[in-house]
């Protein structure tokens, strides 16, 4: 259980044990050395962060992490963009940020959730494709998203994980415009949600639904 400690509305700081990062399937030292497990357990720790204290990620974030003994100390702030557009201000005194130790090695790998990008994450493949994960948390929402136009065309898989589905497509960059991925992607949000799972995890551990031409699928059986 993950102890959580609200600074002020921009700073929030939890603790949480190395057992207890064992108990939610994650290797000790793999969240040194693998950056999407690493990624993975951030933003988990993060979704409990915003059920319990409403603490809502809102453009950049200054994040600190210090080691210790038997878990992890992490601080968390809500960054503000200077008016120039360049810096970044942080709203908490200057003397406070350097009495907290930080753990340099874990700091590069969440490294990129300093800029966090809204939307969905996105992983662009050896091959130029691009791939996005959706989740539905009702498998009503996917029958729904299938009888929508213009989505037979893309490659697509669904899954089962955790109680949840999830919905896999590719756009290979030399067919897509990226505003033509932007208006399918807007069209798949009205049914489902972005998630911080990753994809390796969902190929690894969820099951395999519908293996391709996923609302073409749907229709045919539900339809």
């Amino acid at each position: 259980m993950m102890e959580i400690e609200r600074i002020n509305e921009n700073t929030v700081k939890f603790y949480i044990s190395y057992i207890d990062i064992e108990e939610r399937g994650f290797d000790r030292e793999e969240i040194w050395y693998n950056r999407e497990r690493s990624e993975e357990l951030f933003w988990e720790m993060m979704d409990e962060v915003h059920e319990e204290e409403e603490f809502t990620v809102e453009g950049p974030l200054w994040i600190q992490v210090q080691a210790l003994d038997k878990g992890l100390e992490v601080l968390i702030t809500k960054a503000q963009l200077s008016r120039d557009g360049q810096k970044f201000e942080l709203p908490i005194p200057g003397n406070k940020v350097k009495d907290i130790p930080v753990d340099e090695k874990i700091e590069e790998m969440l490294d990129q959730h300093f800029h966090p990008r809204p939307g969905i994450p996105e992983d662009l493949s050896e091959d130029g494709i691009l791939e996005f994960l959706l989740t539905f948390n009702d498998f009503e929402d996917i029958l729904l998203l299938s009888k929508r136009t213009g989505l037979d065309h893309l490659m697509t898989k669904l899954y089962h994980f955790e109680g949840s589905y999830f919905l896999y497509v590719e756009f290979p960059e030399d067919d897509f415009e990226e505003d033509e991925i932007d208006d399918l992607l807007s069209v798949m949000l009205e049914y489902g949600n972005d998630t911080h799972v990753t994809i390796p995890r969902i190929e690894e551990y969820g099951k395999v639904i519908i293996n391709q031409n996923v609302f073409e699928e749907l229709r045919k059986h539900f339809g």
